[in-house]
């Protein structure tokens, strides 16, 4: 190596060469561990505490052969490159920057995406860390080296990031959109992030399992546009190098369609729906790589003829509301169990006659009555996270930590020929968290929760619940 390199001043830069390790210049802490959850171009990935941590590799210190030291940092930033390997600078000194890591600095994209046609196509999935977090620590609880087997291949697929709090956004949202770029940058693949906004004030009006944090006021509206909505949009305007997908709160407008007779909360909700959804859409329909998606709940819940004509003209009416922002079409059977396909099921008494008693003939019945009703975009993302064995229930309206799941198709672009509007099959609830708790004596406790398929004991909704991710993954169809 050419010592004769002026090192004036370079003492005063040594310090961006300070990283433990490969993932600080990312944006992600070290792992204190070093279980390898995933690899890419930048080295070995963890999870620990629901977010990526880089694993350091042991370093090789080939530089001291040549009498300098190793750079203290894995990362350096290199200034020099030789036969021997790349050099960096320490304490105004040359120092070899060990083999096994990537020096430099990664500098965020300014590029901008734009999404041309089905976001998932042609795209990698970003994977969930706290889901893999998730299913390591029920892996933790397993003996059956089949079932552990199957568990960690529950950790190579994607899902959806539930930003159903304020809090839960504010902690998830940017770091996931800093995860996706970093893995573009590295691997030079755009990276798809599947998001759920899911905190309207009032929301899901019709059940208490899954109340949210704001009430159907005012006030917790202003909170929802200034508080939520804003800053969604200003994390997704900084990070807009990669496309992003945002499945619109579930069932609320479904619930608008079928339950403001009915139920009080729902007539008393139906304002804040409705403002509520015209101004994200406005704020984020209008973003080039972002793709939303209005849930439109399942096949039993707006499958007969009526139902769909009146949602035609309610979904017709909110993206109308929200223009000049987009939206790209519609995502079905969110945390449900209704089967793709059921052979065994036609109109008739048993399905109180309803005419689509699968998903798949309520999409093909429903794009043609949001056609009819003047919606121009009417594309499809299918949750198949849960429907992949036909479960227990006694009625198909039966919602709650049924018996007899089983994970279904694999998340997918494009999955069925010759329903080109059909954009993905993707896993939006993930399997093992729960619907609802089944204690009665629980503020939040659904009926639903307590009927004879719902499975027992069970957590409150979103907490682990580990019998039933084991039942899921025995009975996955396809098999894991």
């Amino acid at each position: 190596m050419k010592t004769s390199i002026a090192l004036t001043a370079v003492a005063a830069l040594a310090a961006k060469a300070s990283a433990a390790c490969f993932s600080e210049r990312l944006g992600y802490p070290c792992c204190s561990g070093n279980e390898v959850v995933y690899t890419d171009n930048d080295g070995k990935w963890g999870v620990e505490n629901g977010n990526w941590c880089g694993i350091a590799d042991a370093p090789t210190c080939w530089s001291l052969s040549q009498g300098y030291p190793c750079c203290s940092s894995s990362n350096a930033e290199v200034w020099y490159t030789d036969a021997s390997g790349k050099w960096g600078v320490e304490n105004g000194d040359w120092c070899g920057i060990p083999t096994g890591t990537t020096g430099g600095n990664v500098t965020p994209s300014n590029e901008q995406y734009t999404i041309s046609g089905n976001p998932f196509k042609g795209v990698e999935f970003y994977i969930n860390p706290y889901y893999v977090e998730e299913v390591d620590g029920a892996i933790a609880q397993m003996s059956d080296s089949s079932l552990i087997a199957k568990a960690e291949k529950m950790k190579t697929y994607s899902n959806a990031i539930w930003l159903d709090t304020i809090k839960n956004m504010q902690s998830w949202l940017e770091s996931n959109l800093q995860g996706a770029q970093s893995q573009h940058q590295s691997s030079g693949k755009d990276i798809l992030t599947v998001f759920v906004v899911y905190d309207l004030p009032g929301r899901d009006c019709h059940a208490l399992a899954s109340n949210g944090e704001l009430l159907a006021n005012d006030g917790d509206l202003a909170r929802y546009k200034s508080e939520y909505i804003d800053v969604i949009e200003g994390h997704l305007k900084t990070y807009k190098s990669q496309p992003v997908v945002l499945i619109v709160e579930p069932d609320s407008l479904a619930n608008l369609v079928t339950n403001l007779e009915s139920t009080p909360a729902c007539a008393d909700s139906e304002k804040y729906y409705l403002e509520g959804h015209a101004y994200l859409i406005k704020k984020l329909g209008v973003l080039p790589h972002v793709a939303m998606y209005l849930d439109i709940g399942h096949a039993f819940w707006l499958g007969w003829d009526d139902n769909r004509e009146k949602a035609g003209k309610v979904y017709a009416k909110v993206i109308s509301s929200g223009a000049p922002g987009n939206v790209r079409g519609f995502t079905d059977n969110v945390s449900n169990y209704t089967p793709w396909e059921d052979p065994t099921l036609s109109r008739g008494p048993e399905t109180e006659w309803n005419p689509c008693p699968d998903e798949k003939r309520y999409l093909e019945a429903i794009s043609k009555d949001f056609k009819s009703a003047g919606i121009k975009s009417v594309y499809f993302v299918s949750d198949s996270s849960r429907n992949g064995k036909k479960v227990d229930r006694k009625h198909p309206g039966e919602w709650c930590n049924q018996t007899g799941v089983g994970v279904g198709a694999r998340p997918q672009a494009s999955p069925v020929s010759g329903m080109d509007y059909l954009d993905a099959f993707y896993w939006i609830k993930p399997l093992g968290e729960s619907d609802g708790t089944s204690d009665e004596s629980a503020a939040r406790f659904d009926g639903y929760c307590g009927h004879e398929t719902a499975m027992k004991p069970a957590p409150e909704a979103g907490q682990w619940f580990q019998k039933h991710f084991e039942q899921g993954i025995k009975n996955a169809n396809p098999p894991l």
